[in-house]
């Protein structure tokens, strides 16, 4: 496995609140995730880097190259669940923390199986010579309106509150997150990514830059930079891993 990894506060936020984390777990594991906090200045970075922390901590503490996808389901559900715990108890601690949050979209490559696990609207994709497919289901408002055809998926990119998310990290003392399972082959793409990234880029841009860009380790930027030059009015996180 190959990865790189870029994240940019924008073209408008003053902070950059987004995370990401990569982390080889043993020879033929690694860990992937990213983070997109939320709660104002002063607390969306908190969010997303004790999410992270705590996700990955807890992660390492249980992993197993013996693991079932059962167990491996169980492991995710309870980084999960303590990772909501610890942002929501920080956010009651402290008056400055106050209603803070955010997503977390996470990929364990073990072997050649891939476990997804999300909450929230940050995006999971796989690239390769079939095209390009999203593998996680937003946790948003306008996803809910689209599943009961409301409006359109093209509707709903510039949809207004279309960044308003109905599960969170951190928001309440309960997340229930979504897992997926699939085999991973060789020349497969994976991109984790904030929506600070795909509200600019849509799925045919991100599979010309991936499938089709010159040199892998420079996918990042090339996204970056589309997201750049039309405005970037959210922070851009990527993660891409080639198996």
């Amino acid at each position: 496995m190959q990865y790189w990894s870029l994240t940019d506060q924008g073209c408008v936020r003053a902070q950059n609140q987004d995370t990401f984390q990569l982390e080889q777990l043993d020879r033929n594991t690694l860990l992937a995730i990213v983070c997109d906090g939320m709660g104002g200045a002063k607390s969306g970075n908190i969010a997303s880097t004790l999410a992270a922390d705590v996700f990955t901590q807890e992660v390492k503490r249980s992993w197993a190259a013996s693991m079932d996808n059962a167990s491996i389901d169980q492991m995710l559900q309870n980084a999960v669940k303590l990772a909501n715990f610890t942002v929501f108890d920080q956010s009651k601690q402290f008056a400055e923390f106050e209603g803070m949050g955010t997503t977390l979209v996470a990929a364990l490559f073990h072997g050649k199986a891939l476990t997804v696990v999300n909450v929230g609207d940050s995006r999971a994709y796989r690239v390769n010579r079939d095209g390009i497919r999203r593998l996680t289901i937003d946790h948003s408002l306008v996803q809910l309106m689209v599943e009961r055809g409301e409006i359109t998926p093209e509707q709903a990119r510039n949809y207004p509150g279309k960044n308003y998310i109905t599960r969170a990290i951190g928001t309440d003392t309960v997340t229930m997150p979504d897992i997926f399972h699939m085999d991973v082959e060789r020349g497969d793409c994976y991109l984790l990514c904030t929506d600070g990234l795909t509200n600019m880029v849509d799925d045919q841009e991100i599979l010309f830059e991936i499938a089709h860009g010159v040199n892998k380790q420079f996918c990042c930027k090339r996204l970056l930079d589309i997201a750049l030059n039309r405005g970037a009015p959210d922070n851009v996180t990527s993660v891409l891993v080639q198996i």
